[in-house]
């Protein structure tokens, strides 16, 4: 089957930060799109431009010929993917279910095995770009799974992403997005500093970050986030509490590897304390708040 915008119903659950400029591109592009929330004020906007809203997962999945989900937590994906009402128990009969929420590896291979159990078609695709990228369609899209599968659902990938990589079987996209995750957590606490530091010494920090992007210093986090920190903007694009949750999975599939991460620990420990100052709710560049407060 074609996956063209005349003949696939796209059906698409979780349309919070970064999700729903991501349903928004699929919209645009003239696909059929059925959105699933807990409540319809929260798919609001992408209801008043056509999309169709369900009330629960089933009714969503029975409809739809994809479904794309970016929820919070692996525990939200094991409920929506595996549960007695959820994706793989009621989804059409060869239907391509593509989770985009950063996960669990090893909850992305029994969503695989279950998925093909049933005839279905299942891919771990996590992002990463934050709001920016999901605003401008350039994510970076880290996919696992079939690469027959991973071909079908290509066209919908590009209305999402500009970065679009096959990484392997099942659960290689999410072992993908676990190594991004490791190099924006030591990353984030050297932008911080950095600028902590420039602020100290009397440096005005935005002349510093013209220097400095450009240069072998330079990273999305430093151009997209530094200037969130110097001006003190803490709104996310991407939330501390999840981030926190991607670095303890992270920390988990190490462990069990028998990989040392000692900078992804000290990070994790340092977003923690975040949290537990009120700050989980904010965006990741809230972590400056360590080094300069308010």
């Amino acid at each position: 089957m074609s996956l063209t915008s005349e003949n696939t119903v796209v059906g698409f659950i979780g349309t919070g930060v970064m999700g729903k400029s991501m349903a928004k591109h699929i919209q645009n592009a003239g696909y059929a799109l059925h959105v699933y929330t807990r409540t319809p004020s929260k798919a609001e906007e992408l209801i008043k431009e056509g999309a169709v809203w369900h009330d629960t997962v089933a009714k969503l999945a029975d409809v739809c010929d994809v479904v794309i989900t970016i929820v919070g937590y692996p525990k939200d994906v094991e409920e929506v993917y595996l549960g007695a009402d959820g994706l793989v128990a009621n989804a059409k009969s060869g239907a391509y279910l593509i989770d985009m929420t950063t996960s669990s590896p090893q909850l992305a291979e029994r969503i695989y095995e279950a998925s093909v159990t049933k005839g279905l078609h299942a891919l771990d695709a996590p992002v990463s770009g934050g709001d920016i990228g999901a605003r401008n369609g350039k994510l970076s899209i880290m996919v696992g799974g079939d690469s027959g599968d991973f071909e079908a659902v290509r066209p919908l990938f590009e209305l999402m992403g500009g970065n679009i990589v096959l990484q392997g079987k099942a659960g290689a996209g999410q072992h993908t997005k676990m190594c991004n995750q490791i190099a924006i957590a030591a990353n984030m606490m050297g932008v911080c500093e950095a600028l902590a530091y420039a602020k100290t010494s009397g440096l005005d920090a935005n002349t510093v970050l013209k220097s400095i992007e450009t240069g072998a210093a330079g990273s999305w986090s430093l151009s997209n986030l530094g200037p969130r920190m110097i001006a003190g903007d803490d709104e996310p694009g991407f939330y501390v509490k999840h981030f926190i949750k991607d670095m303890g999975i992270a920390l988990a599939a190490a462990k069990e590897m028998g990989l040392d991460t000692p900078a992804l620990a000290l990070s994790e420990s340092l977003y923690k304390e975040l949290a537990d100052k009120g700050y989980e709710d904010k965006g990741t560049q809230a972590l400056f708040k360590h080094w300069i407060e308010d």
